[in-house]
This record gives structure tokens, C-alpha cells and sequence, in this order.
């Protein structure tokens, strides 16, 4: 059985989890990182020398950083379609995971310390307020890319959808400005909110 090392609070862990449900598969969890600690043992380091979840451990294959354990899991328990198997719309689907974690991560991982786990007479007010400005302007692109689609690759849910639909739920539900409505984002984020990994692994709080 699938072995996840991270605590179910990690974004990086929720995005997995999500995956697995999706694609049907069991999976043993165990708590690190964050208040459980244990990432920067001796033992964990040597799993993953960057010291940060998730790690998943299959058989004797140990595969970190979590874009890739996505696409892992795809590929050796696919073929599934949330990882197409044409060329094109394989490309388009890596290209969110890309944005997610070149882009969209930058600005979200951020923005989500500052107001979540750094006391309030703490936060650089001026430069949470441009991270603020950011999401805005990153998520008002991500309501112009489903402008034609339900999803973010096409018809059908992909791991790009599963890679940005964590923050998705993080941005909604931060007490953060919102602009102009968007009226795609919102569809796009319903048809997620509505299936039963989103439920179990995604919605539930902020801490």
C-alpha cells in the first residue's frame, strides 16, 4: 500500500490526497512536518533531502516533490485521465502544474503564512497588501483561461486542475479582496467544491 509521509494540513499533501481518491487508491498516511515535526530527522532526510512533505514511499520506490509524485502516481496506477495520454493534451495539463508551482505557489504560499500562521501584529502590512494584489490578478487569469472550458484542460478533470484547485479553496476562503466578480473561476471551483477528494481533503479550514 501507498505510504504518504506529510500532515493533511500541507497543501502539497491535500493535493495528493485529493489524487488518490480520485483515482480510487487506498494509502497509509503518517503525520510530519509543521507541529508533528519529524522532517529534519536523520531517517526523514534520507528519504527526501530537502526535509519537506509529502514523500510517498512505494515499495522501494520513494518519489518527493509534489508535481511529480502526481505524475508518478499517474503513470504507474494509470492510465487515468486526469494525466492524458495525447502529446497535446498532456502539455496542456503540466503547463498548470508548472503555473501552479512556478507562479501561482509564489505568490499563495505567502499570502497564506501571512494570514494564517503569523500573528497579526506581525504581518508587513505593505507587503501583504501586494501580495494581495497578486492573487487577484493571478486568479482573474485563471477565470480568462476557463472562459471556453469547464476545466482547466479541456472537458474533463486533469492534475492541473488538482494542482491549482488547493489554492483555489485557500484563496476563497481567506479574508483577502476579491475584485470584480469571476464568473468562470466560480463555475470551475463549484464543479470541484462538489467532488467527494475535494470535500474530504481540501475543504477542511484553514490552519
Amino acid at each position: 500500500m501507498l505510504k504518504i509521509l506529510g500532515r493533511r494540513t500541507s497543501a502539497n499533501v491535500q493535493k495528493l490526497l485529493w489524487q488518490l481518491v480520485e483515482m480510487g487508491i487506498p494509502f497509509e498516511r503518517e503525520d510530519y512536518g509543521g507541529e508533528f515535526g519529524g522532517n529534519k530527522s536523520e531517517d526523514f532526510l534520507r528519504l527526501n533531502p530537502n526535509g519537506v512533505v509529502p514523500t510517498l514511499i512505494d515499495g522501494d520506490a520513494v518519489i518527493w516533490e509534489s508535481n511529480t509524485i502526481l505524475r508518478y502516481v499517474a503513470n504507474r496506477y494509470g492510465p487515468t485521465p486526469l494525466y492524458p495520454a495525447d502529446a497535446a493534451a498532456r502539455a496542456d495539463c503540466e503547463r498548470w502544474m508548472d503555473w501552479q508551482l512556478g507562479t501561482l505557489n509564489l505568490t499563495m504560499t505567502p499570502l497564506y503564512i501571512a494570514l494564517i500562521r503569523t500573528p497579526a501584529e506581525k504581518r508587513d502590512m505593505a507587503a501583504l497588501q501586494r501580495l494581495e494584489d497578486k492573487a487577484e490578478e493571478l486568479f482573474a487569469l485563471l477565470d480568462r483561461a476557463l472562459a471556453d472550458r469547464d476545466y482547466l484542460g479541456g472537458d474533463t478533470l486533469t492534475l492541473g486542475d488538482i494542482a491549482n484547485g488547493m489554492f483555489a479553496y485557500r484563496w476563497y476562503e481567506l479574508p483577502v479582496r476579491r475584485g470584480a466578480p469571476k464568473a468562470n473561476l466560480k463555475r470551475w471551483y463549484d464543479r470541484l467544491t462538489g467532488r467527494p477528494g475535494f470535500q474530504q481533503h481540501i475543504m477542511i479550514g484553514l490552519s
